[in-house]
């Protein structure tokens, strides 16, 4: 029987301990104090017995990694047991040093408690060990998700209120000298006519005054920057930074409390999806896809999710018990989840899309999300670069996208570039594809009918009054009959006698969430 393992510098301090059958804390102590004592000087032992236990060790550089076990203990299994505890040890530690023992204590311990339960050797290898070792917990992978949610969103509601003060400070200035402005006109022109002798009477001052001062209450109006964030997909944004794995908890019904809802107040300004060109037939698939993506000003990407739907629809009842086959030739983490009623251990071994029961099959003329993937962290598809560079007064603004994803073809594609309010329409010296400028909005409008391998780079130059920190965020949308991922449709068969059916519909879209 195995009672203690322990490892001990060269003058036998005990830096950790386990003890695998019950004993009180003096007599391990006592055990452990003792084994310096017996070890001989000049001699190549592994083994040291007394009257009641035997101490097996093994020397790894400046460490002892020691087994206390029983007399009658067979000393053959104890030696292949020490072993794998000496392998243990640098696979948990790295270099063979007391303050890396130390600090990885509690690891070397679990990794222990694997080898040896109830003071018996339990039959793994290494490997094996590092498996278990390793094992994730979903509900750990919760709770560190949510934490993280919670502390980027504190982070960035902090940010986006100094901003927003910044900005009403700065708005204050604006309006203060442009009132400072309109006075001084006002008094030149009511000056002016006074002393006219054909001038108007003192009813038409006041309203000429009116009238000029009537372009400040217009700057006045226009100048405060729309609150309401797109759901577009950004790029260099940092007004919305929304957690989806968190998201993807609340639409399963885990309740998960957040300070920040700007997630709902962005729904309403979300993209409408194009008309769909496929006619359907009794059975359709539809596979769709939303990117979710932010980065930062210098280019390095802060979050991307990819959420994906597999939503089928059936109209005959003769088609309602069919089996579904899906081709995922992606080789990036892709997370699957079915729905409830679809059986996730088919689809786990085969990929194959079922109902679970033959008695409850597909419902008709209801749209069933039977798949839904997510990648979380993938890599980008576009690239955005803008360049600002701020000479005599005015910034030249030179925009590139580029097309990383080449198998990609995206329609409709806009995007948008804020510009400074009160410095009127850019001048565009240079533009690949069509451009509008919306002055209620103060937005810039890139649009491009088609981004694909054949016109995978572009760029934009425009000329405008403002500071190089004026045009970000940049909002992106687009739709696409390609998918980001490389899942797609195999073929359907009927599950009762395995007959092919062919005479079903799909359609693929990808867009910007």
């Amino acid at each position: 029987v195995l009672l203690s393992s322990a490892i001990c510098n060269k003058s036998g301090k005990a830096l950790l301990s386990r003890q695998f059958v019950e004993m009180s804390r003096s007599r391990a102590e006592g055990l452990l104090a003792a084994f310096p004592k017996l070890m001989s000087n000049g001699k190549q032992h592994t083994f040291v017995e007394t009257e009641s236990v035997r101490y097996v060790y093994q020397p790894l550089e400046k460490l002892f990694v020691l087994l206390i076990t029983t007399k009658n203990s067979n000393i053959l299994e104890d030696l292949e047991t020490l072993r794998l505890f000496s392998r243990i040890v640098p696979e948990y530690c790295g270099s063979l040093d007391e303050k890396d023992v130390v600090d990885n204590a509690f690891e070397v311990i679990f990794a222990f408690d694997e080898i040896v339960a109830l003071g018996y050797r339990e039959n793994v290898n290494l490997s094996q060990i590092r498996t278990y070792i390793e094992m994730e917990s979903h509900e750990e992978n919760v709770y560190q998700a949510v934490r993280k949610s919670q502390e980027k969103e504190a982070h960035e509601a902090m940010k986006k209120k100094a901003k927003e003060i910044a900005q009403q400070k700065k708005e204050r200035d604006r309006m203060n000298r442009g009132k400072g402005s309109s006075t001084n006109i006002s008094s030149l022109i009511s000056g002016s006519s006074r002393l006219s002798p054909d001038g108007p009477m003192v009813g038409d001052t006041a309203s000429s005054a009116s009238t000029v001062s009537k372009p400040q209450s217009s700057y006045t109006s226009s100048s405060s920057k729309p609150t309401g964030p797109s759901r577009a997909m950004k790029l260099g944004g940092k007004d919305r930074d929304i957690n989806t794995f968190v998201d993807k908890l609340k639409a399963e019904g885990t309740d998960v409390s957040t300070a920040v809802t700007k997630h709902s107040i962005a729904s309403a300004n979300k993209p409408e999806s194009p008309p769909s060109n496929v006619i359907q037939s009794a059975m359709h698939l539809r596979l769709e896809e939303k990117i979710n993506l932010q980065a930062r000003q210098d280019g390095s990407l802060e979050t991307m999710e990819v959420l994906g739907n597999l939503v089928l629809r059936i109209s005959d009842a003769d088609k309602q018990n069919v089996h579904i086959y899906v081709k995922n030739n992606d080789d990036r983490d892709v997370q699957t989840q079915t729905h409830p009623h679809v059986d996730r251990k088919l689809f786990a071994q085969k990929s194959i899309i079922a109902s679970k029961s033959a008695s409850k099959p597909f419902p008709l003329n209801n749209d069933v999300p039977s798949k839904r993937k997510i990648i979380i962290d993938a890599a980008y598809c576009i690239s955005v670069n803008l360049w600002p560079s701020y000479n005599n007064g005015m910034t030249e603004v030179n925009v590139e996208y580029e097309l990383e994803q080449e198998e990609l073809s995206l329609s409709d594609v806009n995007i948008l570039i804020p510009i400074p309010h009160g410095s009127g329409s850019p001048v565009i010296k240079e533009v690949d594809g069509d451009y509008d400028y919306d002055g209620s909005k103060a937005t810039l409008i890139w649009s491009l009918p088609v981004m694909d391998s054949s016109n995978k780079n572009g760029s934009l130059e425009f000329t405008v009054a403002g500071d190089q920190s004026d045009f970000f965020p940049i909002s992106m949308s687009f739709y696409s009959t390609s998918l980001y991922c490389h899942i797609s449709i195999d073929g359907v068969k009927a599950a009762e006698n395995g007959q092919d059916i062919s005479d079903y519909s799909s359609e693929m879209l990808c867009k910007a969430d």
